[in-house]
């Protein structure tokens, strides 16, 4: 079978198989995992904030060194992915995020250690509590750095370009369902068996999933379980390099970060992932504050309000994945069409500048208004990643989404410093209503400053076939 020619539609539509949502489900679960633990310290904040004499600046700063960790750990993640492959990166990356989430619970004794080593040589000491939440933090970011260069490369590896953003936005859903389960579990366990068992117990779940993804994953063209009619459908519409089996003990020619950051593809998409990526971390490391701050609501009373926030997001993320077929189906090529429905996306966070002035009314207002805009994100976050597998070879995608993941983590790096900085303030001068209507502002723009950027810098569709 000659595996560049395009199926059919009667084969499509008969008997191409579909193991490759097998595989998607597995990057849903991994994804699900991954907002899990790093929701574990939002939902305790206010708690250990309380417990540890924490203000909003510390635990921004603690936010801060995750966001940090993370974007510099994505630039090596995708390259790291890229050298050593799909399934052996995954098993990587889960096993340090979840030995970093485990060892949350043990933090003040890490605390301890390095206040005295600090001390021993002469440098400032990190209150306890602070320098060893601070620690691991920096752990549980090195391993989730790898989590989207990971799944966004194995899409590009199982699924043709017209379905990627659909199966884009269904594994990228599960950060949703993590962020729901998170405040129903979270403090159940933390109230039975107290705030360390809640990592611990959360913790231990990646293990779980890496041993079945052992057992389930190969490359298509090594997959046993993966039809041949399947296989070429996933190949049916690659038009960049077209596939052709690599001779055994090759080895892939290594494309430079410097090769990559000539193209003006690779920069629209750090832009992009630079000023929205830190939307998407205000809210998931603020909103129980903000419940807390502006409604006094602590503990059970915020997991009905974040659960129907976080469900809101799952119709985002699959509803947004989906978005981009109504106009490839008007003749758009999936870049076009990828873009045009990011335009569309970017429109509904403008909702979120009516959190605040109408918050009065109920707490349901706010809480509504940012579901929609958290929404939007998911939409455009899982079309963002797809222009990148619309655009480069699949040797570089993981590389091209690391370069963009860094540019989005040191955005979330500015958002949560500007947002300790904030509230801060406002809070000191007893108006912190005008604290949160400023970081809302910035939200709701961020998305069409980043499209027009983005569009200007690529306005057409054009592959990259020199790599």
């Amino acid at each position: 079978m000659n595996l560049n020619e395009p199926l059919n539609a009667h084969r499509v539509g008969t008997a191409v198989g579909n193991y490759r949502w097998t595989i998607c489900a597995m990057l849903f679960f991994a994804t699900t995992v991954n907002y899990l633990d790093r929701q574990v310290l939002s939902l305790l904040a206010p708690q250990l904030s309380t417990q540890f004499g924490w203000s909003n600046t510390d635990y921004a700063n603690i936010a801060a060194v995750f966001q940090f960790v993370y974007a510099i750990s994505m630039l090596f993640a995708g390259r790291f992915v890229d050298k050593i492959g799909t399934k052996a990166a995954y098993v990587v990356a889960i096993a340090i995020w979840s030995t970093g989430a485990i060892l949350h619970a043990f933090s003040v004794p890490m605390g301890e250690g390095i206040a005295a080593l600090s001390g021993a040589i002469g440098l400032a000491v990190i209150p306890v509590s602070i320098a060893g939440f601070m620690l691991s933090r920096a752990v549980l970011a090195v391993g989730e750095a790898g989590n989207f260069p990971i799944a966004i490369k194995a899409t590009a590896e199982y699924f043709p370009k017209k379905e990627r953003s659909l199966a884009t936005g269904i594994f990228n859903s599960g950060a949703n369902v993590g962020a729901i389960l998170a405040p129903i579990c979270v403090p159940l366990i933390a109230g039975m068996w107290g705030w360390e068992a809640a990592f611990m117990v959360i913790g231990m779940l990646g293990f779980v999933w890496v041993a079945v993804w052992a057992m389930v994953y190969e490359k298509p063209e090594q997959q046993k379980r993966l039809s041949a009619a399947e296989l070429a459908y996933i190949r049916s519409d690659q038009t960049v390099q077209p596939f052709t089996p690599e001779p055994a003990g090759a080895t892939p020619k290594k494309v430079s970060w410097f090769k990559l950051l000539t193209y003006r593809q690779t920069w629209a998409f750090a832009f992009g992932k630079f000023m929205t990526d830190g939307v998407w971390w205000f809210f998931l490391f603020w909103l129980p504050t903000y419940l807390s701050a502006q409604y006094g609501m602590k503990g059970a009373d915020i997991v009905m309000p974040l659960a129907v926030l976080y469900s809101m997001t799952m119709v985002g993320s699959i509803g947004g994945g989906w978005f981009p077929s109504y106009f490839m189906a008007r003749g758009d090529a999936p870049y076009d069409g990828r873009m045009k429905a990011m335009l569309v996306i970017a429109l509904f966070p403008l909702v979120v500048l009516l959190a605040q002035p109408f918050g009065y009314l109920s707490f349901w207002v706010p809480v509504l208004l940012i579901g929609v805009g958290a929404s939007a994100h998911q939409a455009w976050s899982c079309n963002i990643f797809t222009t990148v597998s619309d655009m480069f070879p699949q040797k570089t995608v993981a590389s091209v989404v690391g370069i963009g993941g860094m540019a989005g983590g040191l955005g979330g790096v500015v958002m949560t410093k500007i947002g300790g900085w904030v509230f801060d303030y406002y809070k000191s001068i007893n108006d912190i209503h005008t604290g949160y209507m400023i970081m809302f502002a910035i939200c709701a723009l961020a998305y069409l400053v980043a499209w027009s950027v983005m569009k200007a810098l690529v306005p057409r569709h054009k592959e990259i076939t020199d790599l």
